[in-house]
């Protein structure tokens, strides 16, 4: 049976399923079930930790398993015969490569849905132009590398499979790849990234239906007839999809609704669909994948039922069974093979010319649009992203005795090579750093001498729980009409985790930075509807954004995108919800890394909400806000920048303030300070004069919705009992780091350094109020958190609040 171990036919006959175990003398490793289980286990074992090793030099995850199964496979590992006999033997070949097919059919089909036909059929002159030049360029040069290799290593090919293989080869840009790799690079919501991906989704269509071609002319049919057949029946099966398929899909849909779970019988027709699709396209003649892509690209992506079946389907096979195609690739990918310096020199040409081909022809083409250089070079390199389809291609051409085992190693190494160099480049081209401001702005505080000009808050928010508060806030922020108004820019903040799946990513950061009723947006969306009711009721101008990112590196888009927005303050929600029986209750860990990072390297002021429901759980119309608004003010910059807040807040007709301010009593000046702190004395008492000189011009204003007094206090406990008389409140604003001798005596150390002291106690359970909290820390260069001395900057800009 070892002599014809590799006769596919007697695979399935050489090996029982399941053994009886080593007690019963059995050998696991003689039967299917078992070995292909330690074949998973190992194939996930060793793409996981060449992801975990790559990941520091920002590499996609395709990379690692593109590598993984070359290392397993004969080009490594493999070379130990007794190792790949024992581990990857012939006679199992047919099982692994079932299961790897298998996954990979449901792969295309997600690969499917992330393709939008409508957004197709959006797409500009300039998308549809560079991906034209990324195709028609590169296909032509592999065109002629083809005869180059066809007559050194692949003689005797069949001719025009062969050419057409190598122009595909050639003119491919993964999809999945690139957007993966433009949100790690924060490239997703740029135009070069706007552009990428758009030529990249024509650019995927049209590579697979090179590829149909190139599987049709590659049948074994005697006749040239049967080429045009399965050409032909190809072309049928699409318009067929075409026309039957969308209407049941929308069927499907509509019994589906926002806000409940997908039906389970919908979910199994619809997969159930996908391997039909396949049967339908594998007995045709072109390959089950095919079937598989089509399907996923008529799926309609409206609606809450793409996204069940991405998450449904996502998981198991993208981190289970996706892999082992890249070891079943990697087992017939064979780099000894590569011998001599006619191999070497044909493989640095295959990779120039590939490289040439696509960089050169994105180049010019998006330079005639009058693109920036470095963005028009940066999109070249991206535009040269290979990936899964690069080694779709090359499989079905090995398989079908097109490509030949030096030539198919070849290309393997050219795909892992242009797919490695994307990011350096792009990077080393195109920095994400450099899209900051390059300019300062003026007003990056809410203090500032004209409080008449326009305010412009960045507002983050990590789900729809945290919606009305914000709403309720902004409502309160607007102030009168006769200033020059309020602008927000509110930022969803997404998590770039393993999982996230390409449709998720670009449908969400698609319309970054414009209205949310501008003409396309999902009207189902609730983030969409619960601002656009803000909108319409009020004259506030409100832009959403999508930030993509991963938790250690999202606080970069939130800072980078407040400083292109010119944004005076960045208003984040607290790491803590409160639950219904009033107790704080930690949402995630990351969001409060997030925040000190922000508190760290923000452009402009911050503000930390904590919310115990300001508002109500829903938006309170203008005419109805009946608020009160408390400022605690002990002194200092922070201090200040609550109390300008809360002067812009008390101008809207509905709301109250109250400004409480705390001087020590004449007896002991100087004596209540219990805690050593390590800020100079000086620092207090040179603040004091801004403080008088602010709170002179405040008192200036005060109206009738005001009230104002001061309380001399003698102790820290007295400070706590005047402000629980205030616990009635609606809204709290804190200083981050007041100064001042009584605030000194409070600053005692906090598991919550990013609130301050006041700020952690009110937000503490023991305290017992209904109010929310925003706390501020006014901008004034970058600061520490890593030190206790909160109040330490390093880099002061005193300066900055008098330009203003």
């Amino acid at each position: 049976m070892a002599a014809t171990g590799t006769n596919a036919s007697s695979c399935p006959a050489a090996m029982n399923a399941t053994s009886n175990g080593v007690f019963q003398g059995d050998n696991p490793l003689d039967f299917a079930l078992p070995l292909a289980i330690l074949q998973i286990c190992l194939v996930v074992l060793v793409t996981r930790l060449l992801a975990f090793l790559l990941r520091p030099l920002r590499q996609p995850r395709v990379i690692a398993e593109i590598v993984g199964g070359i290392l397993l496979g004969p080009s490594a590992l493999g070379r130990n015969h007794h190792y790949l006999q024992r581990i990857f033997p012939s006679r199992s070949l047919t099982v692994l490569d079932t299961l790897a097919n298998l996954g990979l059919l449901f792969f295309l089909f997600l690969v499917g849905l992330e393709l939008d036909p409508k957004s197709l059929r959006r797409t500009g002159k300039k998308a549809l132009s560079i991906a034209a030049a990324g195709i028609s360029l590169p296909f032509a040069l592999g065109i002629g590398t083809s005869l180059a290799l066809k007559e050194t290593i692949s003689k005797g090919v069949d001719g025009p499979p062969f050419l057409v293989f190598m122009g595909v080869a050639l003119s491919i840009t993964a999809f999945p790849v690139l957007a993966r790799i433009l949100a790690e690079l924060k490239l997703l919501t740029t135009d070069v990234g706007q552009m990428a991906m758009s030529a990249a989704a024509v650019n995927d269509i049209a590579a697979w239906v090179l590829l149909a071609l190139a599987i049709a002319l590659s049948g074994t049919g005697r006749s040239p007839l049967v080429s045009l057949w399965v050409f032909l029946c190809g072309i049928a099966f699409v318009v067929a999809c075409i026309l039957c398929v969308p209407p049941i899909f929308r069927w499907m849909a509509k019994q589906c609704p926002e806000g409940e779970p997908v039906d389970e019988m919908y979910v199994c027709a619809t997969l159930a669909g996908v391997l039909a699709a396949g049967f339908v396209t594998d007995t045709i003649g072109i390959h089950a994948l095919f079937g598989a892509f089509v399907i996923g690209v008529l799926v309609p992506k409206d609606g809450p039922f793409a996204g069940a079946l991405v998450e449904k389907v996502e998981d198991l096979i993208s981190g289970l069974f996706l892999p082992l195609y890249f070891v079943s690739s990697g087992l017939k990918t064979n780099v000894a093979t590569i011998q001599g310096a006619q191999s070497w020199g044909l493989l640095v040409l295959v990779i120039c010319t590939a490289c040439f081909g696509k960089i050169f022809g994105t180049l010019v083409a998006t330079l005639s649009f009058k693109v920036p250089f470095k963005e028009a070079l940066a999109l070249g390199f991206l535009m040269n992203t290979k990936g899964l389809v690069e080694l779709i291609v090359l499989n079905i051409g090995k398989d079908r005795k097109v490509l030949n085992d030096q030539t198919f190693a070849i290309m393997v190494l050219m795909a892992v090579f242009t797919t490695f160099i994307t990011t350096p480049l792009v990077v080393a081209v195109y920095k994400p750093a450099q899209m900051r401001s390059k300019g300062t702005y003026k007003h990056k505080t809410i203090e500032r001498k004209n409080p008449e000009t326009q305010l412009r808050i960045f507002a983050c928010f990590h789900s729809i729980r945290n919606i009305p508060t914000f709403i309720n806030l902004i409502e309160a922020s607007r102030g009168t009409e006769k200033r020059e108004g309020l602008c927000v820019y509110a930022m969803h903040l997404m998590e770039l985790s393993e999982r996230s799946s390409a449709i998720l990513m670009v449908h969400k950061a698609r319309k970054n930075g414009l209205p949310f009723w501008n003409k396309g947006q999902d009207p189902d969306n609730q983030i969409v509807v619960a601002f656009e009711a803000f909108r319409q009721l009020s004259h506030v101008l409100i832009r959403p954004m999508t930030a993509i990112s991963a938790m250690a590196t999202i606080h970069e888009d939130i800072c980078a995108s407040a400083e292109r927005k010119r944004a005076a303050i960045i208003i984040m929600p607290f790491h803590k919800h409160q639950r219904l029986d009033g107790v704080m209750e930690t949402t995630r860990n990351d969001f409060r890394c997030i925040n000190r990072r922000v508190l760290e390297h923000a452009p402009c002021s911050v503000g930390i909400l904590v919310d115990r429901g300001l508002g109500g759980g829903s938006h309170v119309p203008a005419s109805n806000v009946s608020s009160t608004i408390t400022v605690l003010f002990f002194g200092g910059r922070d201090d200040r920048e609550a109390l300008a807040y809360g002067r812009r807040m008390v101008e809207h007709p509905g709301i109250s303030l109250s400004v409480v301010r705390f001087v020590v009593s004449p007896e002991i000046a100087g004596e209540i300070v219990g805690v050593d702190i390590k800020d100079d004395a000086s620092s207090h008492t040179m603040s004091m004069p801004g403080d008088e000189m602010f709170l002179s011009e405040f008192k200036n204003t005060v109206a009738d919705s005001i009230k104002y007094e001061e309380r001399q206090v003698e102790t820290p406990g007295e400070v706590i009992d005047a402000i629980k008389e205030f616990s009635r409140c609606n809204l709290f604003l804190v200083g981050r780091r007041p100064e001042g001798q009584i605030a000194a005596a409070m600053n005692t150390k906090s598991d919550t350094p990013e609130l301050g002291p006041v700020g952690s106690l009110l937000s503490s359970s023991e305290f017992s109020t209904l109010a929310s909290v925003l706390v501020v820390q006014q901008y004034a260069g970058r600061i520490s958190l890593d030190s206790e001395s909160l109040g330490k900057v390093e880099s002061a800009a005193d300066d900055e609040l008098e330009a203003n």
